[in-house]
């Protein structure tokens, strides 16, 4: 608390030094709540953010004004509200803010995510949609996410056999992180450079780029309240530790031209000139931009996707049984499981569709920009203005979805709301320009994952845990993840 105070002091007197007298502005802003001088509103942001944020828009409404530090902000969260923000005006909403440790991960904003909008991210965005993640290279890869699971599922029958619990949290890492190592980078997870730390690495990412930085907030002492608070120390390590991890895939690349058929050999091709990307010239910074967003996005979503699916599952007995028992007959004794046999699962869908609503990976999706002044739901938007989109608000929602803190797949038969960007109630992805392009990489692996989970195993927890002893409760990052590690104990079948 005491180093909390000291900040608090810094920032204020920091402050009154560079203060200059500013009129009162006559927009019409939306509502918010009162703000403290300096500091605005972050007082208020506390451990989650999203949680917040929607406590805050239950009484100052739907769109709503906040100020962090020097940056006005508003915070969308209802599908009418964020409609507008990614559809209406999704052209004028879809640039990004300058935020200095994402710029720091993404090499100075050579990446997809947080890279301004511009003739580069829109030759990018074209580039990851109709190469990087295009269904037919997705399909392409179909051997190496088969080979992956049936290596994890050789560990879980270990692991039953010995009755020792399995990691979720952690085994589950392991296997995207496997995945993603062989089709973005050409290399064995295992041995690179990343194996030891990379739970500790991914996490710390996502735990950098979705904080609120009071180096974005603070132009003059910002940067020393983050070297204070550690923030700075951890961007640091986390990029010290991936820029090496990417010059070895890279370097293993240059040693041996044969190999062509994942993301880097594309990427360095490209750096050569043999590939255009409009008329930009890709660099070695660029390279490693783009893999940065493929790596982190690519581990980490799949990962948790699949850890709260059964950490639902094994919460509510009676949705367990009904999805096994829907898996097991339409698998039968087929012992060649593809991502295809999703297609004919229809009640594991729900389950998935249940998951992705009520633990949405990112409940804030990365701020926007405002790129000239606007009006949305009659409230004036000044250029300039970050834009918060808060799809954990929208999930929650009473007014949205009945019982909504209940997990219950059931709600979603006979309803043909989606989560491909199309539907503003469920935006597990985003929507408009900025939605996640690597959507169907991603759930490749959580099909495949989940299939084999269901359909060979039975499952129980440990230590004499009942399923209301589960808990359910998030950390916070740009992705959010279990708190407490998800521990199953697998039980051998007839199918195993």
């Amino acid at each position: 608390m005491n180093l909390w105070y000291t900040i608090f002091a810094i920032v204020f007197f920091a402050s009154i030094l560079v203060a200059k007298n500013t009129r009162k502005s006559k927009n019409n802003l939306p509502p918010g709540p009162p703000r403290l001088p300096i500091i605005g509103n972050l007082h208020q942001l506390g451990s989650k953010p999203h949680r917040s944020m929607f406590k805050l828009c239950e009484k100052y409404g739907p769109l709503m004004s906040l100020k962090f530090g020097n940056v006005s902000t508003v915070v969308a969260s209802t599908p009418e509200t964020v409609k507008d923000v990614l559809k209406t005006f999704d052209l004028d909403c879809c640039s990004r803010p300058y935020m200095t440790y994402a710029a720091r991960i993404t090499y100075n904003l050579k990446d997809l995510g947080f890279s301004p909008y511009s003739n580069y991210w829109r030759e990018l965005r074209k580039l990851t949609v109709t190469e990087l993640y295009a269904a037919k290279r997705v399909q392409s890869f179909q051997h190496v996410r088969k080979e992956e699971v049936a290596s994890f599922v050789d560990f879980i029958k270990q692991s039953a056999l010995l009755e020792n619990p399995v990691n979720f949290s952690l085994k589950l890492m392991t296997l995207s992180g496997s995945v993603i190592c062989r089709v973005a980078f050409g290399i064995r997870f295992q041995g690179s450079k990343i194996e030891n730390t990379y739970d500790e690495v991914i996490q710390g990412i996502m735990e950098v780029v979705g904080s609120f930085a009071a180096a974005d907030y603070f132009p003059v002492i910002g940067k020393i309240i983050d070297r204070i608070t550690g923030l700075h120390s951890k961007c640091e390590k986390v990029f010290k530790v991936m820029d090496a991890f990417f010059d070895q895939a890279i370097e293993h690349h240059l040693d041996d031209e044969s190999i062509k058929d994942d993301i880097i050999a594309l990427l360095l091709e490209m750096e050569r000139g043999e590939l255009g990307l409009g008329g930009f010239k890709l660099t070695r910074s660029h390279t490693k931009g783009i893999l940065l967003n493929i790596i982190a996005a690519g581990i980490d979503t799949s990962a948790q996707t699949v850890t709260w699916v059964m950490t639902h599952l094994i919460a509510n007995p009676r949705v367990m049984k009904k999805v096994q028992a829907e898996v097991r007959e339409v698998i039968k004794n087929k012992e060649n499981i593809t991502e295809e046999d999703i297609e004919q699962l229809e009640y594991l869908k729900l389950v998935i569709k249940e998951t992705l609503r009520i633990n949405t990976l990112v409940p804030l999706l990365i701020p926007r920009e405002a790129s000239k002044d606007i009006k949305i739901a009659g409230y004036d938007i000044p250029k300039k203005t970050w834009i918060h989109v808060n799809v954990w608000a929208i999930h929650r929602n009473p007014n949205v979805w009945k019982d909504p803190e209940t997990f219950i797949p059931e709600r979603f038969m006979d309803n043909e709301i989606d989560y491909k960007g199309l539907n503003f109630e469920l935006l597990p992805f985003g929507s408009g320009r900025r939605m996640c392009p690597g959507m169907g990489m991603g759930l490749a692996l959580v099909h495949l994952t989940l299939i084999n989970l269901l359909y060979r195993f039975d499952w129980k927890l440990p230590g004499g845990m009942k399923a209301e002893d589960v808990d359910i409760e998030e950390s916070y990052g740009l992705v959010c993840p279990k708190k407490i590690p998800l521990e199953l104990i697998p039980v051998l079948t007839q199918w195993t």
